[in-house]
């Protein structure tokens, strides 16, 4: 195993785990998580050995992710940080990963947000005196931390990429 290799196929992991926190505690996902996947996206295929035409397919996936995601955007079902770090975890996760990444998310968003939802309508009078981060995560209305759901997703999904299936193969 080649060490830089492996530097550069942490950095998905690593970095979703950072954004699904940061959403987790602030209700943010900052560009700059977004911004190093795209960045480290392309060292990583080129080491692996990615031909050209692959990594185009890479690109057309998170352009598609993106543009759906826009639309999401616009229908207030998103946040902006959702649809950056989503279209930035299919460019790493490609055609064959990013199906997997997108059911896994669906599944892992339902069960997340039925959990959130139950535990307001149960807990919330308890979290008063919590961190301010838990008090806006239980509040009744508010929103929903979808980046926790993402990064588990691409966590999931990350073994189907054709990054880690070149690693491996």
């Amino acid at each position: 195993m080649e060490v830089p290799q492996l530097i550069l196929l942490a950095i998905l992991p690593a970095l979703v785990i950072v954004a699904g926190l940061k959403d987790l505690t602030s209700m943010k996902i900052p560009n700059w998580i977004s911004g190093l996947l795209i960045l480290g996206f392309f060292p990583a295929a080129l080491l692996l050995g990615l031909q050209p035409a692959a990594i185009g397919i890479h690109v057309a996936v998170a352009v598609a992710a993106l543009v759906i995601g826009m639309g999401l955007f616009a229908l207030n079902l998103l946040g902006g940080g959702d649809v950056k770090l989503m279209a930035a975890a299919c460019l790493w996760l490609g055609l064959s990963g990013s199906g997997v990444f997108v059911l896994a998310t669906a599944v892992i968003g339902g069960i997340f947000s039925l959990a959130l939802l139950v535990s307001r309508a149960w807990l919330q009078p308890y979290v008063g005196a919590g961190p301010g981060w838990l008090v806006q995560l239980m509040e009744p209305k508010g929103h929903i931390p979808y980046g926790v759901a993402i990064a588990f997703g691409a966590l999931v999904a990350w073994p189907a990429s054709p990054l880690m299936i070149a690693f491996l193969g």
